[in-house]
This record gives structure tokens, C-alpha cells and sequence, in this order.
């Protein structure tokens, strides 16, 4: 069975020295189910990594953010998908967002990121912090 790979962008989103997290619902993966993740989601077909960045935090937070320079890149395979993980640090001009599809928010400085659960892919992004 060959495995579906997704290009997928993440939203490494500062303010001061802290950085925006999130946690995951559950989903149908074990792997992923409530762990923790930069936000952003799937780059679709015809889209730039930009548009799809500020098109995900529309969706998934209701916020408008600033995409700025590409922070580094994993590939990464999950035992049911495979996924080429591009970070981008982000930046807003406020706080004002929602969360419509995650459960947990938390700010959280470069050495705190570590402690949480986060996605494997997520997790090899903070390399790049």
C-alpha cells in the first residue's frame, strides 16, 4: 500500500520571546490525538506555502498573521501518511484569535517547548527554534 504524502505548513508565531502552541483534538490517529503542534495544516493543490498558512490560521484560528521567513523543513513518515513539514515564523498584530479546532493554547518560551507532547514532525521543528 503506498502511503499518501501531504506538503503541510506550520505557523511558528513569536511574541516577544514566547511562541504559540496548540493542542490537537483527537483524531482518527493515536499518534496525533491531543498532542501539541505549531498551527497550520495541509498546503493544497495550486496553492503557495504562503497562501496556505494564512488560509489554515484563518480556518483554524479566525486570525490574520504575517508569514515571514521559512525557519527549516522535516519530512516525516507517520506509520499511516507522510508528510513534508515547511515552518514559517509568523507574527500578529494582536491576540486576538479563537481556537476553532484545537484544544489548548499555550505560550511558551524556546526552552520551555520541549515539556510538551507534541506531534513527531512537530517536535523535530523545534530544532529549528
Amino acid at each position: 500500500m503506498i502511503k499518501e504524502h501531504m506538503n503541510v505548513v506550520a505557523a511558528v508565531v513569536k511574541r516577544g520571546d514566547k511562541y504559540l502552541c496548540l493542542q490537537r483534538t483527537r483524531s482518527q490517529y493515536e499518534y496525533t490525538t491531543e498532542r501539541w503542534e505549531f498551527p497550520g495544516g495541509q498546503v493544497k493543490k495550486g496553492e503557495s506555502n504562503h497562501e496556505a498558512l494564512i488560509r489554515e490560521m484563518k480556518e483554524e484560528l479566525d486570525w490574520d498573521v504575517y508569514v515571514g521567513k521559512q525557519l527549516g523543513c522535516v519530512d516525516f513518515d507517520y506509520p499511516d501518511f507522510s508528510i513534508t513539514l515547511t515552518a514559517y515564523l509568523c507574527l500578529a498584530e494582536d491576540e486576538d484569535y479563537k481556537l476553532l479546532e484545537h484544544l489548548n493554547d499555550r505560550w511558551l518560551t524556546r526552552e520551555e517547548l520541549p515539556q510538551l507532547n507534541w506531534t513527531d514532525a512537530d517536535r523535530e521543528l523545534l530544532a529549528f527554534i
